[in-house]
């Protein structure tokens, strides 16, 4: 939640942003990063791709817990990454590509971006396969 100020005589109020808005901004940013493969763990990433199927959308929340203040959030994200990436690199650029935008899209300040890294994506695996497999749907 933000307090708007009334500058210039301008009309006040306060604006409030739901976890879920924050959730989906901070999973779709992670998304963005290279070396991120996906973000879940195994079982909730099956879920999902179940669900995705279902309902023909992703959801870019998967993977991604957060707490939103007044002024302020925190963001929790469980990542796949791919192999061969330098992990704590990426994890640097996750974080900051991750604060980055949570805060320019909401306003928010950002305390912290926690990552758990808790698996890895190996060259030629089903998840990949599926990826390449697949095409287009755009030309």
């Amino acid at each position: 939640m933000t307090d708007d100020k009334k500058p210039n005589g301008t009309v006040g109020g306060r604006t409030t942003i739901a976890d879920s808005v924050v959730a989906a901004t901070a999973g779709l940013a992670a998304r963005e990063v290279e070396g991120v493969a996906d973000l879940g763990g195994s079982a909730s990433r099956a879920f999902g791709a179940v669900k995705d199927r279902v309902s023909r959308s992703s959801d870019p929340t998967r993977g991604v817990k957060v707490e939103v203040g007044e002024r302020q959030t925190a963001i929790d994200l469980d990542v796949v990454v791919d192999y061969g990436v330098r992990i704590a690199e990426t994890a640097h650029a996750l974080r900051a590509h991750v604060a980055r935008e949570v805060a320019e899209t909401t306003g928010l300040e950002v305390v912290e971006v926690n990552i758990a890294v808790n698996e890895m994506r190996l060259p030629g695996s089903q998840d990949e396969d599926a990826d390449a497999g697949k095409p287009d749907r755009v030309r």
